[in-house]
C-alpha cells in the first residue's frame, strides 16, 4: 500500500481527500490540531476500509507543527508517496482592520508552511523517483483580495515553478483552485454564506475525484469545476482596476473562499 499525508485532514477538502484515498487503499497520515477529531476519524477510516490511518498532531502556524510534520515527510523507512497541504485559514475584515499577527500567522500557514512540507515531500519522492505533492489554493489566487488572495496566489506560482524544476525526477506537483465548498472555513472565520449563490457551490467529493484525476494526468492547475473555469477566463480578460474591486466588495460579502 502506498501512503498519503493530509494536513487539515479532519473537515472539508481535507476530509473528502482522507475518504477518497481511504477508499482506493492507502494508509493515511493525518494531521491537524485536534487529537480527539484526529483520532476519532482515523478510527473510522480503518474500520470502514481497512487502510492504516496514523494521528500527527501538529499546528502549522508554529515552528514545532511544521517540523513534525516535515521530519514525517523525509521519513525514508516510511515513505510518504502522496502529501495534501491542505491547512489553511481565512480573516474577516479588511487590510489594517486584522490584526498584523493574524496575517501573519496566515502567512505562516498558507506560504512557509506549504514551501517547507512541499520540499521534504518531495525530496524523499525525488530520491525513489515517484510520488505527488497536491497544494490546495482557490480560485482567490486569481483576483486582487489582501493576504489572503495574495497567499494563495503565491501558493500557484510556487507550486507551477517548482512543477516545472522538478519535470522529469517522477515527482509531480500540482496546485488545486477550488471555488466555494461547504466545509467549516466561512465558521471559522465569522464570515457569513446565506447570500452565496447556489451555483457556485461545489460539491466536495466530486472535487476531489477530480483533483486526483488531474494529478494523475499531470496537471499543474486544477481548478476542478467548468463553472469556474468559465470564471477564471472572464476573469483574465477583465480590467485589474475594475476586478480589483468587485473582489473587494464580493469578499467582504461572502467571504475569501
Amino acid at each position: 500500500m502506498t501512503t498519503a499525508l493530509i494536513t487539515g485532514a479532519t473537515a472539508g477538502i481535507g476530509a473528502a481527500f482522507a475518504r477518497r484515498l481511504a477508499v482506493e487503499g492507502r494508509n493515511l497520515v493525518l494531521v491537524a490540531r485536534d487529537t480527539k477529531r484526529l483520532q476519532e476519524q482515523a478510527t473510522e477510516l480503518h474500520d470502514k476500509h481497512g487502510i492504516e490511518a496514523e494521528v500527527l498532531t501538529a499546528d502549522l502556524s508554529e515552528e514545532g507543527g511544521i517540523e513534525a510534520v516535515a521530519r514525517r515527510l523525509a521519513d525514508r523507512k516510511d515513505p510518504v508517496d502522496l502529501l495534501v497541504n491542505n491547512a489553511g485559514f481565512g480573516n474577516k475584515g479588511r487590510f489594517l482592520e486584522v490584526s498584523m499577527a493574524d496575517e501573519l500567522t496566515m502567512l505562516k500557514v498558507h506560504c512557509e508552511a506549504v514551501l517547507r512540507l512541499t520540499a521534504a515531500a518531495a525530496e524523499a519522492m525525488r530520491e525513489r523517483g515517484r510520488g505527488g505533492v497536491v497544494n490546495v489554493a482557490s480560485v482567490a489566487a486569481f483576483v486582487p483580495r489582501g493576504t489572503y488572495g495574495a497567499s494563495k496566489s503565491w501558493v500557484v506560482q510556487f507550486t507551477q515553478g517548482a512543477a516545472r524544476d522538478l519535470a522529469g525526477s517522477g515527482v509531480r506537483l500540482m496546485a488545486l483552485c477550488p471555488g466555494f465548498v461547504r466545509t467549516e472555513f466561512h465558521e471559522r472565520a465569522g464570515m457569513g454564506t446565506d447570500n452565496i449563490p447556489g451555483w457556485m457551490w461545489l460539491d466536495v467529493d466530486k472535487l476531489v475525484a477530480t483533483a486526483l484525476s488531474d494529478l494523475a494526468r499531470g496537471k499543474t492547475l486544477s481548478i476542478p469545476d467548468a463553472r469556474y473555469k468559465a470564471l477564471m477566463g472572464v476573469v483574465k480578460l477583465a480590467p485589474r482596476g475594475l476586478l480589483g474591486g468587485v473582489s473587494s466588495r464580493a469578499g467582504r460579502k461572502y467571504g475569501p473562499q
